[in-house]
């Protein structure tokens, strides 16, 4: 029990480590040795976890999506109707909280490759919700359900980038999903 709290806490830190740091001075500037001396943790911990800094940020990503994952689960079970804006709304929820973390990953910081996984994920997501209500409600699909993941998705990065670079968003979460809707309706 102890070892897990404490690999919980070094994974913890230095993902935080690494947050900090490709704010202040882009992903490309960073070394493990700037990333362990942030986290003030000894590098042989650091690579107890972690190949190097492309696999911290991957994985880094990848708990942000899982996390993210988890919070969307509720907002789009079994959902019958269309766009209700759950899942979105969630979503902007979920990266205020998270903000400088979706700032880095949406940003392309890593060769864009945390972008990408985060880009495949949701689409990958969204083409199965999209499958799973057409085959709720008995219909055929008009267009190919991977093609409209990938340009709904598109679509809600693009809006998602947008909110979370702002130093005070303009419009709250709740405004940006109306406004959403709206677009989605008319």
């Amino acid at each position: 029990m102890a070892e897990d709290r404490r690999t919980r806490r070094s994974r913890r830190v230095l993902g935080a480590a690494l947050v900090e740091l490709v704010l202040e001075r882009g992903f490309t500037a960073l070394t493990v040795e700037d990333i362990t001396e942030r986290a003030d943790v000894a590098r042989a911990t650091f690579y107890a976890h972690f190949r190097d800094k492309e696999d911290l940020f991957a994985c880094v990503t990848a708990d942000l999506l899982a996390e993210l994952s988890e919070r969307l689960a509720p907002a789009v079970a079994d959902s019958a109707i269309g766009f209700t804006g759950k899942p979105v709304l969630e979503m902007l929820r979920h990266a205020r909280e998270e903000r400088d973390l979706y700032r880095i990953v949406l940003r392309g910081e890593g060769d864009g490759k945390p972008l990408q996984m985060f880009v495949d994920a949701c689409a990958r997501a969204t083409a199965e919700e999209f499958r799973a209500r057409a085959e709720r409600n008995a219909v055929q699909p008009r267009i190919d359900p991977e093609l409209l993941a990938r340009v709904w998705v598109g679509e809600q990065i693009a809006v998602l980038r947008w909110w979370v670079e702002q130093d005070t968003p303009t419009l709250p979460a709740e405004e940006v999903v109306r406004m959403l809707l709206d677009l989605a309706l008319h």
